[in-house]
C-alpha cells in the first residue's frame, strides 16, 4: 500500500510539472506565399507584422518587448501606409484628418490608429505564435522572408 501512495504522489508531481508547457493546435496562421501588392499598405504592414511576430516570438524576452521590436522592424511598411494616407488627404482635403478614434472614442488620427494597430496586430503575433509554438516564416529563393524592407 505504501509503494501505491509513493507512486501515485510522483506520477502527480510529473504531471504538475507537464502542464506549463502546452501549445494550442491550429492557431498558427499560414504565411501566404505571394507577397501584398505594393498599392496595399495596410497589407503589407500586416504580411511584416505577421512574419517577425512569429520569426521574434522564440525571443526569452516579455511579449511587450517583443511586439515592439516587431514593429521597429516594420517601420518601412508603417511608413509607407502613413504616406499613402497623406496623400489620399491631400487629393481630398475636405476629408477630416482628426477624428475620434472608433476603438476609444478619443480625437485621433489616421496615423496614430495605423501606430496603434502595428502595436496591437504586432502583439497578437507574438502570443500566437508563443501560444501555437508556430514557426518563422519560410524563406524564398534562400533570402529571409523577414527583411523590414519588404
Amino acid at each position: 500500500m505504501r509503494n501505491i501512495l509513493i507512486v501515485t504522489a510522483a506520477c502527480a508531481g510529473l504531471m504538475a510539472c507537464q502542464s506549463g508547457e502546452r501549445t494550442v493546435a491550429g492557431i498558427c496562421k499560414p504565411f501566404p506565399e505571394a507577397q501584398p501588392a505594393a498599392t496595399d499598405g495596410a497589407g503589407a504592414l500586416e504580411d511584416c507584422l505577421h512574419r517577425w511576430g512569429y520569426t521574434l516570438a522564440a525571443g526569452r524576452d516579455d511579449a511587450g518587448t517583443v511586439a515592439d521590436a516587431t514593429v521597429a522592424a516594420c517601420t518601412a511598411p508603417l511608413t509607407r501606409w502613413n504616406q499613402q494616407s497623406l496623400t489620399a488627404a491631400a487629393a481630398t482635403p475636405e476629408q477630416a484628418q482628426e477624428g475620434l478614434s472608433l476603438l476609444t472614442g478619443q480625437p485621433s488620427s489616421p496615423i496614430a490608429e495605423h501606430r496603434t494597430f502595428a502595436a496591437d496586430r504586432a502583439l497578437f503575433y507574438v502570443a500566437q505564435a508563443r501560444a501555437g509554438a508556430c514557426k518563422a516564416p519560410p524563406r524564398r529563393d534562400g533570402a529571409p522572408m523577414t527583411a523590414p524592407e519588404k
